[in-house]
């Protein structure tokens, strides 16, 4: 094994956290993944990473060895994607992370539509509602639904939703509806424990935004989750409109507090600015917008 593929493997454990996590990767066994380590701090008479039963850290010189490999890495990457797209053909594995909801419900969709175009792309999808550090670069692209933006990271609209308040028309039967955002504190509501915004709801008074702490009765990380429980009758939430559209069209939820509703929430594909971008990237990215200009993003639930 050479010391490239040294490298690699020292990446990976350090952005997978363990050597398990990196056998299971690359199909092979963890007493490999040790030797090669071993290997690569032999070779260095230095060791990179402190290692304990229960986690794995980096030495001060893994530290510094970590990002010059990756940045080497990166540009090996970035010198074959280059010289394989002399010839037209884009290819390689795309990284992308994408929240629980809008990435479950619309993104397998458009994955499927774009690797008809480009079959020799492989797309790595991860759910999930952190934020994510691009920088740390186990990811290639963050599809964010949002109304606030990290100015390190490029970002590209690629669709839009609105932010709105619903309920079931069971609830409003049973505990009336509130007209005004005062009201809500009388009202039990469904909070989402994962977004930007915190234990807060926003609203629109006049030209102001205000922030909402509502009493909450009911509270998970997941928007379908908590977009079950309204339908249900458990109480008030607050959802982006894609999130909720087939219970609207059914007429489990309805739309309440309209006159409070926030400005459209933009949906951007999120990438780091390199000196070169790789084609899986830049036509990945250019479909979406193409995508989503094109379809009605409701009908695909």
């Amino acid at each position: 094994m050479d010391k490239l593929n040294n490298m690699q493997v020292f990446c990976r454990i350090v952005e997978l956290g363990t050597f398990a996590a990196v056998a299971r990767e690359m199909d092979l066994s963890a007493m490999m993944i040790s030797k090669y380590i071993a290997q690569l701090e032999e070779s260095l008479g230095v060791a990179l990473l402190n290692r304990t039963t229960r986690k794995i850290s980096l030495t001060e010189a893994g530290e510094v060895y970590y990002h010059r490999s990756k940045q080497l890495l990166d540009d090996f990457s970035e010198l074959d994607e280059s010289t394989s797209q002399l010839g037209r053909n884009v290819k390689g594995t795309l990284r992308i992370s994408a929240s629980i909801d809008f990435g479950g419900l619309y993104m397998v969709p458009a994955i499927d539509a774009y690797q008809q175009v480009y079959p020799e792309v492989k797309i790595m999808m991860t759910l999930h509602n952190s934020q994510v550090n691009l920088s740390e670069g186990s990811i290639d692209l963050s599809i964010l639904v949002t109304d606030s933006l990290d100015l390190s990271v490029v970002a590209r609209k690629i669709a839009e939703t609105r932010l709105c308040t619903y309920a079931s028309p069971a609830y409003i039967r049973q505990y009336g509806e509130p007209k005004t955002i005062e009201e809500l504190k009388f009202h039990h509501c469904l909070y989402n424990t994962d977004t930007p915004h915190k234990d807060y709801w926003i609203f629109m008074v006049g030209s102001e935004e205000v922030k909402v702490r509502t009493t909450w009765r009911f509270a998970s990380n997941n928007g379908r989750a908590l977009c079950q429980a309204a339908a249900l009758g458990m109480g008030i939430t607050q959802a982006p409109e894609l999130s909720v559209a087939t219970y609207l069209a059914q007429g489990q939820l309805v739309e309440i507090l309209q006159d409070y509703r926030i400005p459209t929430l933009a949906i951007y594909a999120t990438y780091l600015q390199r000196r070169f971008m790789p084609a899986k990237l830049t036509t990945f990215v250019d479909f979406l917008i193409r995508y989503f200009a094109e379809i009605d993003m409701h009908n695909l639930q």
